[in-house]
């Protein structure tokens, strides 16, 4: 199973790089109406206009008509939760609230979550009192297909990466079909999104799953290939333990390289107290962390959290 970090901030990007695959979630898998519209948008996800708090949403989508000017008419704040956290139960309301005021359209919250337990959790009707009732949208694994066919999956690569996300680590043989497809989705799109999708999937998997694939040439090229050419610490993870100072080194050295390789295809530029605090990071496991948030982070500071 992957990093909680990767989890979250992968599934974040599904959105991020496609804002009408919210949309997709909301019909196809909440039955919920969207209004049409002719273009889907990521806006602000700093919702701070009505409070003096600042309140940051993992992302805010506006679906707009674009007639003489664009014009919003539905939007949702889209969550990633791993785990359960109440504060949410007050938060999400405000976030729907601000939303709506800012943008003066109907807004909805919308979490995803592969995990049943927090899913229902989540899904309880939120009572803000005096009879008022504010209820998450809510996609947990079950709500969620299991994407075997290519087909499908080519027409639609982010529903076909979360399909790994939520049921990769279950029944190998269905993990492993998912898998398949989802690999083939994704190797048609750019590079940056490619490689994030591709380690989203691998690290999604089950031992079990993973080793399964492993013995598929095409497969074990496609995720050798991600790892190579993007942030693979495979070489800066060895076991710095009974190993010459020098080789302890260069791994160090590779693992700075690899995360300022990843910067750079974000186009995110380090300032010079930034790149100094990468050159003077000495913890593998750090550097290694840093890279996972640096295919998703907004900025580098972000990415060095």
């Amino acid at each position: 199973m992957s990093s909680p970090s990767l989890i979250h901030e992968g599934v974040i990007a599904l959105v991020r790089d496609n804002p009408a695959f919210a949309a997709s979630l909301l019909r196809d898998l909440l039955h919920v109406d969207v209004p049409r519209f002719d273009e889907a948008r990521l806006t602000e996800a700093t919702l701070n206009e009505l409070v003096p708090v600042e309140y940051h949403a993992d992302a805010v989508v506006l679906f707009d008509l674009i007639d003489d000017k664009k014009q919003p008419v539905f939007g949702t704040i889209f969550e990633v939760q791993l785990e359960r956290k109440d504060r949410k139960r007050y938060t999400w309301p405000l976030y729907a609230a601000a939303a709506r005021a800012r943008y003066e359209c109907p807004f909805v919250v919308t979490a995803v979550t592969p995990d049943p337990a927090v899913a229902k959790w989540a899904s309880q009707p939120i009572d803000q009192g005096d009879g008022m009732i504010f209820r998450p949208r809510v996609i947990g694994p079950e709500g969620i297909p299991l994407v075997t066919d290519r087909d499908r999956a080519a027409r639609e690569p982010q529903l076909a990466v979360l399909s790994v996300v939520a049921h990769g680590g279950g029944e190998v043989e269905t993990a492993v079909s998912i898998a398949r497809a989802a690999v083939d989705a994704v190797l048609p799109l750019p590079e940056e999104q490619r490689l994030l999708y591709s380690v989203l999937i691998e690290k999604a998997l089950s031992d079990a799953a993973r080793k399964a694939l492993a013995m598929e040439s095409q497969i074990e090229q496609f995720f050798s290939e991600a790892h190579r050419r993007s942030y693979d610490l495979g070489k800066a993870k060895g076991e710095a333990e009974g190993e010459a100072k020098g080789e302890a080194k260069g791994r160090l050295t590779e693992a700075r390289a690899a995360l300022r390789r990843v910067l750079g295809h974000r186009q995110l530029t380090p300032s010079n107290d930034e790149d100094a605090r990468i050159e003077a990071c000495t913890d593998l496991a750090t550097l290694e962390r840093w890279n996972d948030q640096a295919f998703t982070a907004v900025s580098v500071t972000d990415a060095l959290k």
